[in-house]
């Protein structure tokens, strides 16, 4: 998957909310973390809980904010998310 900058600068600016310390100082490196991990782009908030659905993660009882407050979980700030398996 290609990562435009966008995707690569929410990432790196954000990825201590899901790891305890940097993976990532440059563009290069975060796109080579991302690609390592497999990680994913979806387009809206339905695609991030059908995401979750289909890895077989337990949704009963959680809402939509829940969901995307998950630290796997970043928003890029134009409609997208990145989901990051740590």
């Amino acid at each position: 998957m290609q990562f435009d900058d966008a995707v690569l600068e929410c990432f790196l600016k954000n990825q201590l909310k899901l790891f305890p310390e940097t993976v990532a100082e440059t563009m290069e490196e975060a796109e080579e973390f991302l690609e390592d991990c497999m990680a994913v782009v979806v387009n809206s908030p339905k695609e991030v809980w059908e995401y979750f659905d289909e890895e077989g993660m337990d949704l009963d009882g959680a809402d939509e904010a829940e969901i995307l407050e998950a630290d796997e979980v970043f928003e890029i700030g134009d409609g997208r998310y990145l989901i990051v398996e740590g």
